[in-house]
């Protein structure tokens, strides 16, 4: 059984991360910062949103594969998994601060709905009632 919602959404997870460690890598160039976290708000705030996109993505990551695996997914599935890796995306801008909390917020709330939504449907099919 080929998955391919989550082979897809593993490859965009992987691409995420890379631009997280390129943001990373270059703001530790600029301010030569080579270890921690040197005291820079930036800093402080592009390595926690990646440490976010890494202890969130695992979980909707193995959801979404359980799911595929029932048969129980579809379109929607693969929809959910890209709105999800947007809003990712939209958190880890959101850190940068200058105002953006708006794309922050919005980030998380994606990613807790996600998380919940695909955690239900888990439990749904679990019981043979989706």
């Amino acid at each position: 059984m080929i998955l391919q919602t989550t082979l897809s959404l593993a490859a965009a997870a992987a691409l995420i991360t890379i631009w997280h460690m390129l943001r990373i890598g270059r703001l530790r160039a600029s301010e030569k910062i080579v270890h921690g976290d040197g005291g820079n708000e930036a800093l402080i705030r592009k390595m926690r949103a990646q440490s976010n996109f890494l202890e969130n993505t695992p979980f909707v990551l193995i959801l979404v594969a359980a799911i595929e695996m029932t048969e129980k997914g579809g379109t929607w599935l693969a929809i959910v998994g890209a709105v999800f890796m947007l809003g990712r995306v939209m958190h880890a801008i959101g850190m940068d601060g200058s105002g953006a909390n708006f794309s922050r917020a919005v980030g998380t709330l994606i990613a807790m709905l996600t998380l919940v939504g695909l955690g239900v449907i888990a439990v749904l099919i679990t019981f043979g009632r989706f």
